[in-house]
């Protein structure tokens, strides 16, 4: 064993890079990080299952027979809430591990909330997280980052055609 090495006294749970394995490795969190074809399939899926609730929800306001458009628009756009939780629930996760491989300290409870400490990362622990952050991290924050411009640009199409009906 190297004894220059630096000793962690931050629990095993609660270091970065182990919650940077486990939201890895998490099958929720793990799907920010799949191909695209697979990133998709679970929200578009998630926004079809929301229709069953959306719908009677837009149906009541616009009856399809009277208002087919607006019920569509309004249903689909109802239909978005349950797949942009989702989406925010894995962007403030990735965030939340981004920002704690980040930092140069680690904040740390060693039995309980009434006795944080903090540990100051080494300079060669420090790099490895930070690297971590920029070439793996990096990627799945703009990926969620993207999807949600992209859906609030769906969103305002769905306005635009709103008002012009």
């Amino acid at each position: 064993m190297n004894s220059s090495a630096p000793v962690c006294p931050v629990p095993a749970e609660q270091q970065p890079i182990n919650e940077y394995q486990e939201l890895k490795e998490s099958w929720f969190f793990r799907w920010a990080t799949l191909d695209l074809r697979h990133y998709l399939q679970p929200l578009l899926l998630l926004w079809g299952l929301s229709w069953l609730i959306a719908a009677p929800v837009a149906a009541t306001s616009f009856p399809i027979a009277k208002y087919p458009a607006q019920f569509v628009l309004s249903a689909a756009a109802g239909a978005m809430v349950i797949p942009v939780l989702a989406l925010l629930r894995l962007y403030l996760g990735w965030v939340y591990v981004s920002n704690r491989l980040s930092q140069a300290t680690v904040f740390y409870e060693e039995s309980g909330w009434y006795d944080g400490q903090v540990w100051v990362k080494p300079e060669e622990v420090l790099q490895r997280d930070r690297l971590i952050v920029t070439y793996q991290i990096g990627s799945v924050l703009r990926r969620l980052q993207r999807t949600f411009v992209g859906i609030a640009l769906l969103l305002l199409l769905g306005g635009l055609a709103w008002i012009a009906l």
